[in-house]
């Protein structure tokens, strides 16, 4: 890999990633970059040659990173980009801030963002997946972000321009989110907090939240449409095509797919990225067998298999 520059933030080479994704899977990261604000990572990326791959992580909550890691310059922001601050009808948040924070801060602002409380990663996360939950996505609030490009620049891109659909976006590769604007509605906190513990009381009935997962691992089946907005159309949902296939419960390995949840991929204990992997490609095997759908993957998969 050529020389790279030297930043004001950290830079370690050859880090694990493992233990920085909620799966605690993965191998290591040519370079780990933690940069200590904005400037500094423009500065860094500006500096850093074209040929060499980046590749922006935020909690890790939606990630299996494999065994044999990833060649590339991971980047991951820190405290420099958690700040969450409100605006007239505008909330302002760093892009590491925890979704949960933001619609905490939100809400007791007086702003309705409760659809992001339960929400798992960080708000960079949510915008690039267009992140949704109870009817309401990203797209729908989300007016502009600040971004850093794959050059170094410093840029403002409106929400109109990243194309948001259902689970995906349009960034231009190595892109960096540093910040993200959402306008909100007005709201009474107290009914706003009232919301915000029904939702976490209905996720953890139903949801195995004290396992270690990824959250959902594949798509819900495309309806009528798949244009991310609220009236979207998902009647069939992914863990009912997973349990026609008896698939609810299946292992391979350390990874299972949860008794509690058949679209949760879990790591049960001492689970490889290549089992959760394979557990996965088995799921779509068996659903596409039984039922002729395709499960798209709602999981990001990055790196290299280990070697043999």
């Amino acid at each position: 890999m050529n020389t790279l520059p030297t930043p004001r933030g950290t830079l370690t080479p050859n880090r694990s990633l493992a233990d920085l994704t909620w799966l605690r899977v993965g191998g290591p990261a040519d370079w780990l970059f933690q940069p200590a604000d904005e400037a500094d990572l423009a500065e860094f990326l500006g500096g850093l040659d074209a040929s060499t791959a980046v590749f922006p992580m935020g909690a890790g909550s939606n990630l299996i990173v494999r065994d044999g890691g990833v060649r590339a310059v991971v980047i991951k922001l820190g405290r420099g980009f958690n700040s969450i601050e409100t605006e007239g009808d505008r909330v302002i948040a760093g892009a590491a801030a925890l979704d949960s924070h933001v619609a905490r801060r939100a809400a007791e602002s007086g702003f309705d963002l409760t659809f992001l409380r339960t929400i798992p990663g960080t708000i960079g996360g949510a915008v690039r997946m267009n992140a949704g939950c109870y009817g309401s996505y990203v797209q729908d609030h989300l007016v502009e972000i600040r971004a850093v490009t794959r050059a170094g620049k410093v840029v403002t891109i409106p929400a109109e321009a990243l194309h948001l659909a259902y689970r995906q976006s349009c960034l231009p590769e190595g892109t960096v989110i540093t910040q993200a604007v959402f306008r909100a509605t007005y709201g009474d906190p107290v009914a706003l907090e009232a919301k915000m513990l029904e939702q976490i009381a209905k996720r953890d009935a139903s949801q195995p939240t004290k396992d270690r997962s990824a959250g959902s691992t594949f798509r819900n089946p495309v309806g009528h449409s798949s244009t991310g907005k609220a009236d979207d159309s998902h009647e069939l949902k992914a863990w009912k095509v997973i349990d026609d296939a008896g698939m609810r419960g299946a292992r391979i390995g350390g990874a299972q797919m949860s008794p509690m949840h058949s679209n949760f991929l879990i790591n049960a204990g001492g689970a490889t990225a290549a089992d959760l992997e394979n557990l996965g490609e088995e799921v779509r095997k068996r659903v596409f067998e039984n039922a002729g759908i395709t499960l798209q993957w709602e999981i990001m998969r990055v790196g290299e298999p280990a070697a043999e």
